[in-house]
């Protein structure tokens, strides 16, 4: 179950954080949850919440938008530091919709074609900045964030 919640994140530890720390923002309380952890977890050097850009071209309407991954982390692992740029979705978000009836395509799984192919661009684009960088991009769901 997807809960849409929103609300500005007050920050406990300011040194960790990579911009505007007034202007920490969560748009669903899982968002919320990565916050806390990158916050708090001594593991997370670094991190920041919307403040990395990515232009990515759409085939949609042929033209360029502007993504705002949900996260950027530098995290420290048992293999040194790396960095990632998180995206946090619900699962069903991460594959491809099932269509009842391919013959009549109702408004709602139009929509969620349209989303999903949305989504699947702009991670595409995202991979490929994350990779230029040595960097990871990675998806969370419920299933990485625990949450059932």
């Amino acid at each position: 179950m997807y809960m849409a919640y929103k609300g500005v994140y007050k920050i406990k530890n300011i040194q960790k954080y990579s911009g505007d720390p007034s202007k920490i923002v969560y748009r669903s309380l899982w968002e919320r949850k990565f916050m806390i952890f990158c916050d708090t977890n001594s593991n997370v050097l670094e991190w920041s919440s919307e403040e990395i850009i990515i232009p990515y071209f759409s085939t949609i309407d042929n033209r360029y938008h502007r993504y705002f991954v949900d996260f950027w982390i530098k995290l420290k692992t048992n293999n040194g530091i790396q960095e990632y740029l998180i995206e946090i979705k619900p699962l069903n978000q991460c594959k491809p919709p099932k269509i009842k009836n391919p013959k009549k395509i109702s408004k709602k799984e139009l929509n969620e074609i349209k989303k999903w192919n949305i989504n699947k661009q702009k991670w595409k684009f995202a991979s490929n900045y994350a990779n230029e960088r040595n960097w990871k991009f990675k998806i969370l769901t419920e299933k990485q964030l625990n949450i059932y």
